[in-house]
């Protein structure tokens, strides 16, 4: 199997979603830049690529009012674009990182909604900004990036999880509560900065993310709601008395939340072999 097989097969087929995510924003990345590059080459010059500038134009999420009305699709395609090759590898590092913990203990169909939301709510944010902060008060700004949903999944998987530890390079040992407090800092300090936009993005991201899972702890799912209206309702309904057979179904909403509760507040390892088994049959069943 070759390496584009092995790659489209993992998007198609892996019940993960952070490969149909990974594999938007690179591919969107590609089909802008590899042609870009040859503009550059043999045509333009350096610097004066037209198919960056109009793909800029008409997918980053500018901050006027008047510019978002003529392009009402950029709250959604912002979100997939990135401004160089380290911004999309490190976002999508970081996607792929804290993704697989996001879903190991959320299960696989959440992600991509937390995605969306958390960018959208990104650009909400900076929308928002840059036209009420006097200090942003006329600016001709815009923003490119998936750093809003990004930081949605990381936040809300330290949210959930505050006392996961992760082992960072040339940092050792790290819990996510920690990663999570110092990168919303950075992301606040650097609103004075050169980046305002994206900073103010990241951090709409980021309370998105922490916010939905304080509600999902109180057994408010949004990503949860919002995939239901999109599953085909069955036509039948069959009922089973068979007490063995109860045994293995869906636990409840309330005793999942529950557990939650407490995985946020005392850690994984300390639940018991009954409550880890619950949370076992809920990911198998959302699988």
């Amino acid at each position: 199997m070759t390496l584009w097989q092995n790659i489209s097969y993992k998007i198609k087929y892996a019940q993960s979603k952070l490969f149909v995510l990974i594999g938007i924003n690179v591919a969107v990345y590609l089909l802008i830049n590899i042609p870009a590059v040859f503009e550059q080459l043999f045509v333009s010059g350096f610097g004066n690529s037209r198919i960056i500038a109009f793909s800029r134009e008409y997918l980053q999420l500018p901050a006027q009012f008047n510019e978002l009305l003529h392009r009402f699709w950029t709250p959604v395609t912002y979100m997939f674009m990135h401004a160089d090759i380290f911004h999309i590898l490190f976002n999508m590092l970081w996607l792929y990182w804290m993704g697989q913990i996001f879903e190991e203990y959320l299960g696989h169909k959440r992600t991509i909604g937390l995605y969306l939301m958390g960018g959208l709510a990104g650009a909400f944010f900076f929308v928002l900004a840059f036209n009420t902060i006097p200090a942003f008060e006329g600016a001709n700004a815009s923003v490119v990036g998936a750093s809003a949903g990004v930081m949605a999944i990381i936040i809300a998987t330290a949210t959930l999880l505050p006392d996961y530890t992760i082992h960072l390079f040339l940092f050792g040992p790290v819990k996510l509560k920690w990663l999570a407090i110092f990168y919303v800092l950075i992301d606040f300090l650097s609103m004075a900065g050169s980046n305002a936009g994206g900073s103010i993005a990241h951090l709409g991201g980021a309370f998105l993310g922490f916010i939905y899972i304080k509600r999902l702890q109180r057994g408010s799912d949004w990503v949860g709601n919002v995939n239901n209206l999109f599953k085909p309702k069955p036509k039948m309904r069959v009922v089973s008395k068979n007490p063995e057979k109860s045994t293995s179904s869906y636990p409840a909403q309330d005793e999942i939340d529950r557990i939650l509760d407490k995985i946020s507040q005392s850690g994984y390892d300390n639940l018991t072999r009954q409550e880890k088994e619950v949370l076992f049959r809920a990911s198998k069943d959302e699988r």
